[in-house]
């Protein structure tokens, strides 16, 4: 019955069916796996575990008998990355899956140092890496970010050295896992977080140094490019100097400690009152400096003879003014002069030429009241009012007709 088809008449037991995955497992054997421990617990000498997937969200679990380990030649613990020697390992009766150890190894620190130079080189090719992408930091931020682990000295030597050098300086820390599977992803959301928040002007990473490996999660992509695509300005304080995490290189700015860090982002009070204090003194001696100048160089002005006795220049040109005034005067006598004598001439040639003169002799012009000079008496019939100019005026008077009488 086991052997034939399954149906619903005709169904396997339970013992069936776990005996043939233990078998199609068994014949898969040995294989090499590489991940990151995640799990290690000892037990009678055993030890029972987790690795989990670096990039994919897979786990599985392992273990190791207490002869295989006596033949490691390394110590392990969670948060390594390793390659293993693994066999599918099923249990019939319990129905679970366990992987057998039977080698275990750290990933050789070439290779992963190969895997992050080829990641630098990708990232640095898309000019990430850039220097005109670095922002400048703000000179006295109100308001810092802090990503860092909790409770960690990494986050002390932060605070505590921000605090004395600007007392007033505020902090909003996010933590975030600073080593092991939850590193990255953490750290990820703790920038992204921070950088939502409008009131902080810049974000510290920071964490207190250690070996390569546990560093690797500040290496991580999805970190590095969290940093680039933030608006805020980023500060990288890994405190780590061999083997430079890729936030170092795409951070705005890589302090060498946490402690460095703080310096770097804010400055000291004490250090900037002595400087504005400098800067007074500076000013205070550049001013007395140009106003001594000036009082020099007014003097000297003073002491020239035209500003010494100004009124020389009056006594100079009195004589001059005098001779001049002199000079108008006989020439404007002399205009006025030949002026007259020429309205005289003129006087007597217009005088020549007027009906005056004819009149002065007796003659006279008559008109009438209305009209022109006549020159006929047919001009003026009876009753026409006429008017006469003599030399002394005029007369009115009233045509009597052609008899050559007038009233």
């Amino acid at each position: 019955m086991a052997e034939g088809p399954t149906t619903r008449d005709t169904p396997w037991p339970v013992s069936v069916l776990s005996g043939k995955l233990k078998e199609y497992l068994d014949r898969l054997g040995t294989v090499w796996v590489e991940g990151e421990i995640t799990q290690w617990g000892v037990s009678a000498r055993n030890v029972y575990g987790k690795l989990t997937d670096l990039e994919a969200d897979a786990t599985v679990s392992f273990a190791i008998w207490s002869s295989t380990r006596a033949k490691l030649t390394e110590q392990f613990k969670a948060g390594d990355h390793v390659v293993a020697l693994v066999k599918p390992n099923w249990w019939v009766k319990g129905g679970t899956l366990t992987m057998q150890v039977f080698d275990l190894r750290h990933v050789g620190l070439g290779d992963l140092l190969e895997r992050l130079e080829r990641l630098r080189a990708q990232l640095a090719a898309e000019g990430l890496f850039a220097a005109e992408r670095k922002r400048p930091l703000p000179f006295l931020p109100r308001v810092v970010g802090l990503v860092t682990g909790r409770d960690s000295d990494a986050e002390q030597d932060v605070l505590r050295n921000a605090r004395l050098r600007w007392p007033a300086v505020e902090f909003r820390t996010a933590y975030a896992a600073v080593q092991g599977d939850r590193c990255a992803p953490e750290v990820v959301a703790a920038i992204r977080r921070l950088d939502a928040d409008p009131e902080v002007e810049v974000i510290i990473v920071a964490r207190g140094g250690g070996d390569f490996q546990n560093l690797l999660g500040f290496s991580d992509e999805r970190v590095v490019r969290a940093a680039a695509a933030a608006s805020t300005p980023i500060v990288s304080a890994i405190g780590h100097e061999a083997d430079r995490p890729l936030l170092d290189d795409v951070a705005d700015l890589r302090a060498s400690t946490p402690t460095d860090a703080a310096k770097r982002v804010v400055p000291d009070v004490a250090e900037e009152l002595v400087r504005v204090e400098q800067a007074r003194m500076r000013l205070r001696m550049r001013v007395t400096t140009l106003v001594g100048h000036e009082i020099d160089r007014l003097g000297h002005l003073r002491s020239r003879p035209a500003l010494a006795d100004p009124t020389w220049m009056v006594d100079r040109r009195a004589e001059e003014v005098t001779r001049w005034v002199a000079r108008g005067a006989e020439l404007a006598e002399r205009a006025i002069e030949r002026a007259a004598v020429r309205t005289a001439e003129l006087r007597s040639q217009l005088r020549a030429l007027s009906p005056l003169a004819t009149l002065q002799r007796g003659y006279a012009i008559v008109q009438r009241e209305h009209d022109g000079v006549l020159t006929d008496p047919e001009q003026a019939p009876e009753g026409t009012a006429l008017r006469i100019t003599l030399a002394e005026g005029r007369l009115a008077a009233v045509s009597r007709g052609t008899d050559g009488s007038a009233e």
